[in-house]
């Protein structure tokens, strides 16, 4: 399925990582003006104690190293504790992990009347539903752990906007194709081979998200939208019928 959203660059992957440069040690600038200053037999002692200087310079910077890498170590167990469980373990979107959000988000405005952002907030708002209503404080915090082409956090307010934006764009989208159904643009051919274009982009974006649909499911869901717009087709070729004879 990744293929459909295109692979990202090497390199884009927003959880990548970079490792810190390790520190590098100084010499001792002392211990060389003494070298300079001494005789033969001095320079010999001073060059051994610098030597020595530079070992224990060496021990220290490997010492201060390992610190870090602990602390780093420490952190990074920390970051995952942060983390919540139920977002650890969801595993949504995990079919276009390599994808970038801009290609995604191509894909779906070539589709449908909805952004990368809108789907995924309103799949995350169903799926993080509770009781008392929808976590979005959590999902926007979140947010990059939870969706792979997702790259910042949101405040519950710019979540809260996303949901009422794909909400919108649904109904709107809903009445525009019911209108041009029950209008008589279209054939009940026209109608039939637009309803299997639609039905197969619903479907790879549940396939997307995760939702393996078997053979079964897919007929019988399409049998209730086919059957669904029979009705449509014949209450509006009713409706024009009753209209017709009304106006004679």
């Amino acid at each position: 399925m990744t293929d459909e959203f295109g692979e990202a660059d090497e390199g884009s992957d927003p959880a990548e990582s970079v490792e810190d440069a390790e520190p590098s040690a100084s010499p001792s600038t002392d211990a060389a003006g003494a070298a300079e200053e001494s005789d033969a037999g001095v320079e010999t002692a001073d060059t051994a104690e610098t030597e020595s200087d530079g070992d224990m310079h060496a021990a220290s910077d490997a010492d201060a190293s390992d610190g870090d890498d602990a602390a780093d170590a420490d952190t990074d167990a920390e970051s995952e504790v942060d983390v919540p469980e139920d977002v650890q373990k969801y595993a949504r979107f995990k079919k276009v992990d390599g994808a970038q959000y801009d290609r995604v988000n191509d894909f779906l405005r070539e589709r449908t009347y909805v952004t990368a952002r809108e789907w995924a907030i309103a799949r995350l708002c169903a799926d993080f539903r509770t009781e008392t209503g929808v976590e979005m404080t959590k999902i926007g915090e979140n947010l990059p752990e939870l969706v792979p082409f997702m790259t910042d956090t949101y405040s519950p307010q710019a979540v809260n906007q996303a949901r009422s934006a794909f909400r919108d764009k649904v109904r709107k989208s809903g009445a525009t194709f019911l209108y041009g159904a029950m209008s008589g643009f279209f054939t009940a051919e026209e109608l039939d081979e637009m309803m299997y274009e639609v039905t197969e982009i619903a479907k790879f974006l549940l396939e997307v998200e995760g939702v393996d649909l078997s053979v079964e499911e897919e007929l019988e869901a399409e049998e209730r939208i086919s059957s669904v717009m029979r009705e449509v087709r014949e209450a509006s070729t009713e409706l024009r019928s009753e209209e017709l004879s009304n106006d004679d």
